[in-house]
């Protein structure tokens, strides 16, 4: 048994459990699943297993589900072996330009689906086990779910649902003790960053952004944090936009 392992379990608790989304795009999600194996059993979730495990291949004890997040119907039977779930952490999304004027359906309904639909449905799939544990959900939601972006009526507008839905999800489990965190990263230097840049001729400026391991380390502090207490809504920024400041 190695190391990483040996500190996920304890002689006083059973092993604990985190559910990652998202983690097979290489960005936020992927870096959240490597922090939290440091602890955790980690049952990481994406729509392509090679890719998913392509991605997580040197994390040990990292256990791969392959499930499409658009799938609602799916997600008891792909999860129903799991016993117990600590944590759970919506790091999926998807984020593609339009304006209110361009934007299909299709767009409207992925970026929902995907956005909104796929946390509501996944938690409450998972409800009862974190309930049990008194367990931690993380939103990783975006500065556009608290300020809007113009070109990005779509994106926005299903973070912005996000953002209702944690809190008033958040009231509504008071009593049970599970906590509720919403974290919102600034830029950060993930493949989806990249190709937006890419597809609007943007330069690239990597020393400009987060990395998605500073990210994993703010949701590392949400889920620490003591139990007589919740960090309920973490802005993460560039130190760039502090050192550029007039």
């Amino acid at each position: 048994m190695n190391e990483q392992s040996t500190t996920r379990g304890t002689a006083s608790g059973p092993e604990r459990v985190a559910v990652v989304t998202g983690a097979a795009a290489g960005g936020i999600g992927t870096s959240v699943v490597r922090d939290l194996a440091r602890t955790h059993r980690v049952v990481a979730i994406g729509r392509n297993a090679e890719r998913l495990a392509e991605r997580l291949r040197d994390v040990a004890g990292v256990e791969c589900v392959e499930l499409d997040l658009a799938d609602f119907d799916r997600y008891a039977a792909a999860l129903a072996h799991l016993d117990r779930v600590d944590v759970l952490v919506h790091a999926a999304a998807v984020s593609e330009r339009f304006t209110l004027e361009a934007a299909p359906l299709d767009a409207w309904r992925s970026h929902l689906d995907i956005n909104v639909i796929a946390p509501a449905m996944l938690t409450q799939t998972l409800l009862g086990r974190l309930r049990d544990v008194r367990g931690q959900v993380v939103f990783v939601n975006s500065g556009a779910g608290v300020r809007a972006v113009p070109t990005t009526s779509v994106y926005t507008a299903s973070k912005f649902a996000l953002n209702g839905l944690a809190d008033a999800f958040r009231g509504e489990e008071g009593a049970s003790g599970v906590r509720v965190a919403t974290v919102y990263p600034g830029e950060t230097a993930t493949p989806m960053l990249h190709s937006d840049r890419a597809a609007r001729g943007a330069v690239w400026e990597p020393e400009r952004y987060i990395e998605p391991a500073s990210i994993a380390a703010a949701i590392r502090a949400v889920v620490d944090a003591s139990p007589d207490a919740q960090l309920t809504h973490l802005h993460v920024r560039p130190r760039s936009e502090i050192s550029s400041a007039p």
